[in-house]
């Protein structure tokens, strides 16, 4: 069975594994190698994550272009430069312009959350999308700056682990907390519309 192409202007649907497989791939070749080999793997397999999008849905989401761009660039600079220091900053730029992205889509009244969240929430409200995007804006910027903690003051592995085991956690307990605020600001599937 295969996923028909999203309509036009519209992204696909999230994959917990385009998105998540290339960090797994990075952190699984890192204890099994190095850094150097790490970084090199992680790119490989973000570059076969966006091919996969693109053949699978017939588009790349724009989160998953941004981010591969980043993965793809940062990772290069790590390589070229025999420098850790890049990958382990990709996080905290990554983190710094999603918020920026955010924010200014909160100032201009556009939340941007809204383009590529969509399909998860249909029924969000305007109001919901406002303070859902806000949200999301502070937290990527707590995580720029608790990735800067991590990774200047601990290892590698270390920072590695918080990538798996701290992260990823935050991430979804974040995400967990707004559903409250998300059903508030989302009709019931029972209402009907008003004339």
């Amino acid at each position: 069975m295969t996923t028909p192409p999203p309509a036009k202007g519209k992204a696909p649907p999230p994959n917990l594994w385009i998105d998540l497989g290339p960090l797994a791939v990075f952190l699984l070749t890192y204890w099994l190698a190095n850094v150097w080999v790490a970084t090199l793997a992680f790119m490989v397999a973000t570059l076969s994550a966006l091919i996969w999008s693109k053949l699978r849905h017939g588009s790349v989401s724009a989160l998953l272009m941004f981010s591969g761009v980043m993965v793809l660039f940062f990772g290069g600079m790590t390589i070229l430069l025999h420098d850790e220091t890049f990958i382990k900053m990709k996080p905290t730029l990554y983190y710094a312009m999603i918020a920026g992205i955010l924010f200014f889509g909160t100032l201009t009244k556009k939340p941007t959350l809204e383009k590529v969240m969509a399909h998860a929430y249909p029924e969000l409200s305007q109001a919901g999308w406002h303070k859902l995007t806000r949200n999301f804006a502070w937290f990527f910027v707590g995580m720029a700056i608790l990735n800067e903690l991590v990774w200047r003051n601990s290892s590698t592995g270390f920072w590695l682990g918080y990538k798996l085991w701290g992260a990823l956690p935050l991430t979804l307990l974040f995400g967990a907390a707004n559903i409250p605020m998300i059903l508030r600001h989302s009709p019931p599937e029972d209402a009907t519309p008003q004339d």
